[in-house]
C-alpha cells in the first residue's frame, strides 16, 4: 500500500512537472509571438497563421535608423548598423571605422524587463579601401518568468527562469567593381528558452550557425530631374541559412532558423551640396515553410523547406520610406511596413530623426501601429548611438 502511495505521488509529480513545463512553453510562446508584434487577441490569433521559427529575434529590426525607415536596410545608404541588413554596404562606408550601439525596449505596455541590445563594428582593410571586416552581437533578453507548482493546496515557488537569445557574427565585404560589392557573413546563434529551468530535461538551450550572402550596388552621381544630381542604389541579402535549432533532442520538433530573402532599391536626389532626399523600397520573404491547413509544419530539411516556402504566396512583406538629410548632420525619416493579415498582420508607420556632431551620431525612431493586431513596439522609442572612430574614407567625396 505504501509503495502504491509513493508511486502515485511520483506519477503525480511527473504530471505536475509536465504541466509546469507546458505552461512555461505557453508563456514563452506568447512572449515570442509578441516579440514579432503579432498580438494577443484571441480573435485575431484564430485568423492568423504566421510562419513561426526558432530564434525569432533575428527578424526584429535592431537599429533606430532602420526603425524610422519602415524597418528596412538592405539598400539604404551605409551606416554603422549595416551588418544586420547587408554587410556588403560597408565597402561604401564614408568612414574607415565605426561603432554602433542600439537599445530597444520591448513590450513596454506589458512589462519593463524585455529588451534588445545590438552592437556593431566595421573596419576597412588595406589602404585601397576596397574590403572590410565587420562584426556584431545581438542580445534579446526576454525578462523573468516566475515558476510555481501546486503541492496539495499550496502554491510553491520553484524559482525564476530568465530566457534569452543572442547571436554573434563576423562578415567580410569586398568591392568587386567601383559600383558593386558583395559580402559573406558567418553567425553563431544560441537560444536559451529554458532560462536555467530544466528540471526534467525536456527543454535545453539550442545552438546553431548560419550564413548570409549579400550584395550592394551604388551608382555614381549623374544628372537627374530639374538639373539636380541623382544616384541609384540596390541591394539583396539571403540571411540565416543554417541548420535547425534543437530544443528538445527530438528530430521531429526542431525549429527552423528565420531564413530571409531581401531585395531593395533606392534613389538619392541631391538638391544641392547640403540637401539630400532619399527614396527607399524593400521587399522581403521568409524562406521557411508555413503550417498546412491542419496547422502542421512540414518536417523537412532546410533546402527542402526553402522550396516549400514559395507555395506560401502571402509571406511577402513590403516597406517604403523617405529620408531627408541636411549637411550630413540632421535627418528626418518616415516609412511604412506591411505584412498580410494572414501571416502576422504587422502593419505600421514609422518616424525617426538623426543627429550628428563631429564623430558622434544619435538616431531615434518611433512606431505607430496601424493594424488591428497589437504590436510589441507600438508607441516605443528606439535609440541608437554611433561613433566614427576612423577617418573619412575615399567614399566621403561621393556624398
Amino acid at each position: 500500500m505504501q509503495g502504491n502511495c509513493n508511486g502515485s505521488r511520483k506519477n503525480g509529480s511527473i504530471k505536475i512537472k509536465k504541466i509546469t513545463t507546458k505552461i512555461y512553453f505557453m508563456t514563452l510562446t506568447k512572449k515570442l509571438f509578441l516579440g514579432l508584434g503579432l498580438g494577443l487577441s484571441a480573435v485575431a490569433y484564430s485568423q492568423i497563421q504566421p510562419v513561426l521559427t526558432g530564434a525569432p529575434f533575428l527578424r526584429i529590426s535592431p537599429d533606430a535608423r532602420a526603425g524610422g525607415l519602415g524597418d528596412q536596410g538592405v539598400a539604404t545608404t551605409t551606416d554603422a548598423f549595416s551588418q544586420f541588413w547587408n554587410a556588403a554596404k560597408y565597402p561604401f562606408s564614408k568612414t574607415t571605422s565605426a561603432i554602433g550601439i542600439n537599445y530597444t525596449p520591448y513590450m513596454g505596455k506589458l512589462t519593463n524587463d524585455v529588451f534588445l541590445l545590438y552592437g556593431a563594428y566595421h573596419q576597412f582593410l588595406g589602404e585601397e579601401e576596397r574590403s572590410t571586416i565587420s562584426a556584431s552581437i545581438y542580445y534579446f533578453n526576454m525578462g523573468a518568468v516566475d515558476l510555481t507548482d501546486y503541492v496539495g493546496n499550496e502554491v510553491v515557488q520553484l524559482g525564476t527562469a530568465k530566457p534569452n537569445e543572442f547571436s554573434i557574427d563576423v562578415a567580410y565585404g569586398l568591392k568587386l567593381t567601383d559600383t558593386y560589392s558583395m559580402a559573406v557573413t558567418g553567425r553563431f546563434i544560441r537560444s536559451d528558452l529554458s532560462g536555467g529551468f530544466n528540471s526534467d530535461n525536456t527543454l535545453k538551450p539550442a545552438n546553431s550557425f548560419a550564413v548570409d550572402v549579400s550584395g550592394y550596388f551604388m551608382s555614381p552621381k549623374h544628372a537627374s530631374i530639374n538639373e539636380y544630381e541623382g544616384r541609384a542604389r540596390g541591394g539583396f541579402a539571403i540571411q540565416n541559412l543554417g541548420p535547425r535549432l534543437d530544443y528538445t533532442g527530438n528530430d521531429e520538433s526542431r525549429s527552423y532558423l528565420p531564413t530571409m530573402a531581401r531585395l531593395g532599391a533606392g534613389y538619392d536626389l541631391f538638391i544641392d551640396d547640403l540637401n539630400r532626399v532619399g527614396l527607399n523600397f524593400e521587399a522581403s520573404k521568409i524562406l521557411v515553410p508555413g503550417p498546412d491547413n491542419a496547422g502542421n509544419v512540414p518536417n523537412v530539411g532546410v533546402l527542402d523547406g526553402i522550396g516549400k516556402s514559395f507555395s506560401n504566396q502571402k509571406s511577402l512583406m513590403y516597406s517604403g520610406a523617405v529620408e531627408y538629410e541636411y549637411d550630413n548632420a540632421f535627418a528626418i525619416r518616415g516609412g511604412y511596413f506591411h505584412e498580410s493579415e494572414e501571416q502576422g498582420a504587422r502593419q505600421y508607420a514609422t518616424v525617426g530623426v538623426g543627429l550628428k556632431y563631429q564623430s558622434f551620431g544619435l538616431d531615434m525612431s518611433y512606431l505607430i501601429n496601424t493594424s488591428k493586431v497589437n504590436s510589441a513596439l507600438d508607441n516605443t522609442l528606439r535609440f541608437g548611438l554611433t561613433w566614427n572612430i576612423g577617418e573619412e574614407s575615399s567614399n566621403a567625396q561621393d556624398y
